[in-house]
């Protein structure tokens, strides 16, 4: 249990998808404007990074038994589409306003490269279902906590009336979320 637990804290704050990895920057620099829809796009990130490992998991040791393993990014890619659509369904029948929230962000979750680093990287680092389903659960609750984290920092600095016009927008996103991608690096060795 000791292990399960560390590989989780170990994904959520030293290997941070997001801040260390640098997997799933689109979705954290697009919808990281307000925290509800940065809430929002982390939960369905969660929920389609543990399913997508749930199903890729077996669905690699079939293909490994046939000796096609080479086939498991065009694979796990199906498969996570499948999953996004199905949020996406979810979203839009039971809570509407945050499926237009999101907006295009939604599909892009199939494009998400998190999702599928987790997926392949869970493979590559030979860990165990059960290991790969806390790896994936971590590695979605680190991409939470970047989202809320960045959501912070951007509506603080929208209302901040001391920065030059020159730094306005994009550049004062990238700085920010610069600046926030080293202050993870200070967790940097505390889990082996």
């Amino acid at each position: 249990m000791v292990g399960l637990i560390t590989i989780m804290m170990s994904v959520i704050l030293v290997d941070n998808f997001v801040l260390a990895q640098f997997l799933g920057i689109c979705p954290f620099l697009g919808v990281s404007k307000k925290l509800d829809s940065a809430v929002g796009m982390g939960a369905a990130v969660i929920f389609v990074m543990v399913l997508a490992t749930a199903a890729t998991w077996p669905i690699y040791q079939v293909l490994d038994g046939f000796e096609i393993g080479y086939l498991q990014t065009v694979v796990f890619i199906l498969v996570i589409a499948s999953l996004v659509q199905l949020v996406e369904m979810v979203l839009k029948k039971y809570v509407p306003a945050l499926h237009k929230a999101l907006g295009v962000y939604l599909p892009l979750i199939t494009t998400n490269c998190a999702v599928l680093g987790v997926t392949i990287m869970n493979i590559n680092d030979g860990l165990t279902y059960v290991e790969s389903l806390f790896n994936a659960l971590g590695a979605g609750i680190g991409f939470l906590l970047a989202m809320v984290l960045f959501a912070g920092v951007r509506s603080k600095l929208e209302n901040e009336a001391g920065v030059p016009d020159c730094f306005k927008g994009v550049p004062l996103t990238l700085i920010s979320a610069a600046i926030l991608s080293l202050s993870f690096m200070g967790f940097s060795g505390l889990f082996q």
